[in-house]
């Protein structure tokens, strides 16, 4: 009995570790996998060229990324700005001012939202989303657009990662101890006193956690945005114009255009592009957590 307990022991130890060592290695398997495949375009092109380069003319051998990558970072920014005061403001009363019956009831829909495919987001970003930009918000502002553009991308995106963010910071905002918040009452603070100072102050890891999630998930992507962005070769900073982020590239153009010398390589440096930013995202997100908690 005692030589069986070591064996399984030993077998159940030996699973853990690999299973942790394959996660660690997936990252990076892909990323060389995506490098390897992108290489043949460094032989005709420096990697600043096709960085900060915007002539995309694959006819002709010119691939600049800058318009993709300003594209992806635009939309990105901008669903950031529309997502992170509401879910930091409906996570802070649903945890702490709300009766318990309206939680019971937001956990399905946070649910269902974060269940729906992206087309569906897509549709309705397009049934909804472009008319409102089209009709009302561009002449409110004094211009004219077709709707299908930058502000309809983040507006679409925004509300594709409300319920992870909000759902992430729900769960960090209840592992706030009661006893702490009610020690901050009983010295003369008031509710919101309370909630700023201690729930707040106490979880700005947490908080950055979800938000870096939120920009991660946003970051990458692709189908509800491809619907309503417009997919144009821009880098206008006008958010009522089109714009072609670097995840709708790559789903537009997969598996077509393929005889042009380079594209296929040309795609899967964007595919690389695309990992690297995330990873950054991930990485500078991870190095304020660490200075947050050290704080």
């Amino acid at each position: 009995m005692q030589i069986r307990r070591i064996f399984l022991d030993k077998v159940n130890g030996f699973w853990m570790v690999f299973s942790m060592i394959t996660i660690l290695i997936i990252p990076f398997i892909i990323g060389v996998g995506l490098y390897l495949k992108a290489a043949p375009l460094f032989e005709n092109q420096s990697l600043l060229k096709l960085i900060f380069s915007s002539s995309w003319a694959p006819s002709t051998g010119e691939f600049g990324f800058w318009p993709f990558i300003t594209g992806s970072l635009y939309v990105t920014l901008l669903s950031f700005l529309f997502t992170a005061p509401v879910c930091l403001f409906a996570a802070i009363y649903l945890t702490q001012f709300s009766s318990p019956g309206l939680i019971r009831v937001m956990h399905p829909v946070i649910d269902v939202l974060a269940g729906l495919p992206s087309v569906i987001y897509g549709v309705w970003g397009i049934l909804v989303i472009v008319p409102f930009v089209s009709d009302y918000a561009a002449p409110f502002f004094g211009t004219s657009s077709s709707g299908y553009s930058v502000l309809s991308g983040g507006i679409v995106l925004a509300v594709m990662c409300i319920p992870y963010t909000l759902n992430m910071l729900i769960e960090v905002f209840n592992t706030v101890p009661n006893g702490l918040k009610e020690a901050s009452l009983s010295l003369g603070a008031t509710m919101w006193e309370s909630v700023k100072h201690v729930v707040i102050r106490g979880n700005y890891p947490g908080i950055i956690s979800a938000y870096g999630l939120g920009i991660a998930k946003a970051f990458g992507e692709t189908i509800a945005v491809m619907m309503v962005v417009g997919n144009m070769v821009n880098t206008s900073g006008n958010p009522f114009e089109a714009a072609y982020p670097l995840p709708a590239l790559i789903a537009n153009n997969y598996g077509e255009m393929l005889s042009i010398p380079m594209y296929n390589a040309a795609l899967m440096f964007a595919a690389f592009l695309l990992f690297i930013i995330i990873l950054m995202i991930n990485l500078f997100f991870r190095y304020l957590i660490h200075k947050t908690k050290r704080q």
